[in-house]
């Protein structure tokens, strides 16, 4: 596609909140801006943070002291409206369903624009946060999000195995799997020896998790295996990085499994210190089953290294079983069997790394980014041909 393109992005959440949300839009957004297309993004006011990048249009919004300091965007803002029609958008690409998601699908239906939507995560594995039953949480959110699904032209998922769930579900119409894609130099290129030296790993065996700890991404599961792992290893070390409300728990259970000291929880740490953690570890590991797409095990990949992950959504689309890494099923005893593989077998821990260098190229965010704009020209002839999502809601 020659021509320059205007995007609209819109998210809940963005700088300074990071997420995986955040991550993909600002991939794709400098992917693009490299390619000569200009982005805005539309997103939630956040309090003593100046942006440094042009075209980011911030709405109200009120902090959740409890939510880890997410910001909820009112999606109201007459000034933004005034300057909307100005920006001659071609397509609008919403991050979420909901708030700034259906801002997002008014603006496409009277500007007379696609609406393109990424559908991030799996709403139904998070009814734990509902007070109300599972099963009337699942039913009110399948219906939400399939009159959301309508507005569409075109569905985007991070990963095929999403896509699947979707078709399997009634989800008819023009769906497209595109992973975010990373910028690969800095994971390739980070040395990892001053983060060695700092923690005083020494010569361990160092296994990283990364991600929010909350309940669905499953760390208890890890820490079990781990526990397993370490009692007759008392070389392994597990380092997880990321923060979240799960945090004590976690390190009670620890406690408990009477393997703190071999635990380390460095909390959330900026993200340009990512890569060189990754590359100061030995093996990547991950438990979570609520992935959309295996973004952190993509970078950890980048970076070297072998993977051992429970094969679940996300994580088996970027991982293939026994070329560069091992999946297992959700189960402490399973993914400890694993770990033990990769920690005891140097030649194998050499083949998974390796076979996870050679897929670099597939991670490329360029690669994919060319893709989403062959789905947005796909978008403007759908809307041109009054075509939409068709759901069984």
């Amino acid at each position: 596609m020659n021509k320059k393109m205007h995007i609209g992005f819109f998210t809940n959440t963005y700088r300074p909140t990071m997420s995986g949300v955040v991550r993909s839009v600002d991939t794709f957004r400098e992917a693009f801006i490299s390619m000569g297309h200009s982005v805005f993004i539309f997103a939630q006011r956040a309090a003593k943070y100046e942006d440094s990048e042009p075209f980011i249009f911030r709405y109200p919004a009120f902090e959740v002291p409890w939510a880890n300091d997410y910001a909820f965007p009112v999606p109201i803002s007459p000034a933004i409206d005034s300057i909307m029609p100005a920006l001659k958008m071609d397509v609008i690409h919403s991050h979420h369903p909901f708030l700034l998601g259906e801002t997002a699908a008014s603006k496409a239906k009277s500007l007379g624009i696609p609406l393109v939507f990424t559908f991030h995560t799996r709403y139904d594995e998070y009814t734990h946060y509902v007070p109300f039953s599972p099963e009337l949480s699942k039913m009110v959110i399948d219906r939400w999000m399939g009159r959301y699904l309508e507005k569409c032209q075109h569905v985007i998922t991070p990963s095929e195995s999403i896509k699947k769930i979707l078709i399997d579900n009634g989800i008819e119409g023009d769906i497209t799997a595109i992973p975010t894609g990373i910028d690969i130099t800095p994971f390739a290129e980070a040395d990892g020896r001053p983060i060695r030296e700092k923690h005083k790993w020494g010569d361990n065996i160092v296994l990283v998790s990364v991600g929010r700890l909350a309940k669905e991404k499953n760390f208890d599961t890890l820490l079990r295996a781990a526990a397993q792992v370490m009692r007759e290893r008392a070389h392994v070390r597990l380092v997880i990085i990321g923060g979240g409300l799960e945090e004590k728990s976690l390190a009670k259970l620890a406690e408990e499994l009477g393997i703190a000291s071999q635990v380390e929880f460095t909390g959330t740490i900026p993200y340009e210190d990512v890569p060189s953690y990754l590359k100061a570890a030995d093996i990547f590991c991950f438990a979570s089953v609520t992935e959309t797409q295996g973004l952190v095990t993509m970078e950890a990949m980048a970076a070297g290294l072998p993977i051992v992950a429970v094969d679940a959504t996300g994580t088996s689309d970027a991982v293939d079983d026994g070329q560069d890494g091992l999946l297992t099923e959700n189960d402490p005893a399973a993914l400890a069997e694993a770990l033990e593989q990769v920690i005891d077998d140097q030649e194998l821990r050499q083949r998974l790394t390796d076979g996870a260098k050679a897929k670099l190229d597939w991670f490329d965010r360029r690669r994919q980014a060319e893709r989403m704009l062959e789905v947005y020209a796909q978008a403007k002839e759908a809307k041109q041909q009054n075509r939409h999502i068709k759901t069984k809601t």
